[in-house]
């Protein structure tokens, strides 16, 4: 019987799920590594995947793999290194169960991770920033939204996954306004708004006129905005954006950027 079929599965259930609680965007990206490593040993090893032992994906076979991710797959290193820390996961809950196969497990975990050059952060000047939120066309209802959304996003810096999970509730316009959210790893946060984004916040939550529950930027059906909708929209408000501000043509503007720019801005 294979010893890598039960190991897999207890690692995702009983560790990712059970013992860590990781979220289920950690547990897809885990889910797809494995995936092409198990379908790469397949390839390689001309071994049905339910055949597959742990003893299998020795040292070498591992760094065959990242080697495909990156000269056959186009991998980023980032991505590359992403792949090996889910296999180095599962190698050290390996152990545990597997004493057996102890010396192929410490070959595979001490494959390092690989160094890249890290590129310069990029952000938006206020001028970009002002021709950006002046683009959504504010006689509209969804210009309305997407001109709150973006606001919210250059003054706070919330993650683009935070803000489509907003709640009408997550918004407090009193005295101390702020916005709460819960970010990544679990953490509750909350974020001071300055007035005018508060002044931004208010005119819309009193035309969303939404339940506490309700989300604050909802889709044309009602539901919450999709992370890629997010991208897709703050691109089109960019493109239209450079028509006034030619500077923002050189720049990919993505939500990210966004939340470095409010960095800079601090």
């Amino acid at each position: 019987m294979s010893s890598l079929a039960p190991t897999l599965e207890a690692f995702f259930t009983q560790r990712l799920i059970d013992q860590r609680r990781c979220s289920p965007k950690t547990v897809a990206s885990y889910r797809d590594a494995w995936r092409l490593l198990v379908n790469f040993a397949h390839r390689e090893l001309s071994k049905a995947p339910s055949d597959l032992q742990v003893s299998d994906l020795d040292a070498p076979l591992i760094g065959a793999f990242l080697e495909y991710l990156e000269r056959e797959r186009h991998n980023a290193v980032r991505t590359r290194n992403a792949r090996l820390a889910a296999i180095h996961s599962l190698f050290t809950f390996a152990a545990l169960r597997h004493p057996e196969h102890a010396a192929v497990i410490q070959r595979v975990l001490a494959i390092p991770a690989k160094r890249f050059d890290r590129a310069l952060v990029s952000f938006l000047t206020v001028d970009e920033i002002d021709a950006l939120l002046a683009s959504p066309d504010r006689n509209a209802w969804i210009g309305r939204r997407d001109h709150a959304l973006l606001v919210l996003a250059v003054q706070t810096g919330l993650r683009v996954s935070e803000l489509v999970a907003l709640t009408c509730s997550d918004i407090s316009l009193s005295t101390g306004a702020h916005v709460r959210c819960s970010g990544k790893g679990r953490k509750q946060r909350c974020t001071p708004l300055t007035p005018q984004t508060a002044a931004a916040l208010g005119v819309w939550l009193r035309e969303r006129a939404g339940n506490p529950g309700d989300p604050l930027f909802p889709s044309r059906r009602g539901g919450s905005l999709s992370t890629d909708a997010v991208e897709w929209l703050l691109a089109k408000y960019a493109a239209a954006a450079a028509l006034r501000c030619p500077s923002l043509r050189a720049k990919n503007v993505t939500p990210h950027v966004l939340r470095h720019s409010c960095a800079m801005a601090l």
